[in-house]
């Protein structure tokens, strides 16, 4: 299976700044080994603070990239990753892929555009408060599939999801595979419960959830809601 350019270029990007990455905390741990190191005292008199320093910035060096590649039940494969806020063009288009009615179901109303505050909202994630995962397209590139958490204020161990797929792309198993995942982010994060608010029209997110073991708490008018407990949710310190 041959790559995709975009495809690629995803994964050099990240590359590229895993490097960025390595290369910081390289100085930062020289610079703790010479603050450290007492006046007058020899090259090799590392305080035992400044080896803990550097053990630490390598075990960040060896930490495995957050990116995977999955492949789906009908064997297309795509690259599901944490969003950046460089993502912009790529959500830009998977939005222009989307039909109307699949823009209804995600917005629960009309939308046809997504504004530059829009574009800065949904890729200028804190990873902790709110997370989005997205999926590539391993061979002919472009954001294919989102799924977010956003946690609730009130209620800090709870967050509203959305899980959008691009029309083309439903029904291979993309929205198991992200809300599989979120679900795992999620329960590092200390969130132990998800809500979501679909169109009561929409069967397939429906289904999605019900699948994920959600129950349906509230029926309105035109909605539904549903809610998700998430077992094992690390508890998180205050």
């Amino acid at each position: 299976m041959i790559a995709h350019p975009d495809f690629r270029l995803a994964l050099a990007r990240d590359r590229s700044e895993e490097l960025m990455a390595a290369a910081a905390a390289w100085r930062r741990a020289r610079q703790a080994r010479a603050a450290a190191r007492p006046a007058g005292a020899s090259r090799g008199a590392v305080s035992e603070t400044a080896v803990s320093t550097v053990a630490i910035s390598r075990a960040a060096l060896m930490k495995p990239a957050e990116r995977e590649q999955v492949v789906l039940r009908d064997g297309s494969a795509v690259l599901i990753r944490p969003v950046r806020g460089t993502d912009a063009a790529l959500l830009a288009d998977g939005f222009a892929r989307l039909s109307e009615r699949s823009r209804r179901f995600r917005f629960l109303g009309r939308k046809t555009t997504l504004t530059k505050a829009d574009l800065r909202y949904f890729t200028n994630v804190d990873h902790h408060d709110h997370e989005a995962l997205g999926a590539l397209d391993h061979v002919r590139g472009g954001g294919v599939g989102i799924a977010r958490y956003v946690r609730d204020r009130e209620n800090p161990a709870a967050a509203e999801i959305a899980v959008t797929v691009v029309d083309d792309w439903q029904g291979r198993g993309l929205g198991t595979e992200l809300l599989a995942r979120l679900s795992e982010r999620a329960r590092e994060e200390g969130i132990g419960r998800f809500t979501a608010v679909v169109a009561d029209d929409n069967a397939a997110a429906s289904g999605l959830l019900r699948n994920s073991g959600a129950i349906l708490v509230h029926r309105g008018s035109g909605i539904v809601e549903y809610e998700i407990e998430l077992a094992g949710a690390q508890a998180q310190a205050c």
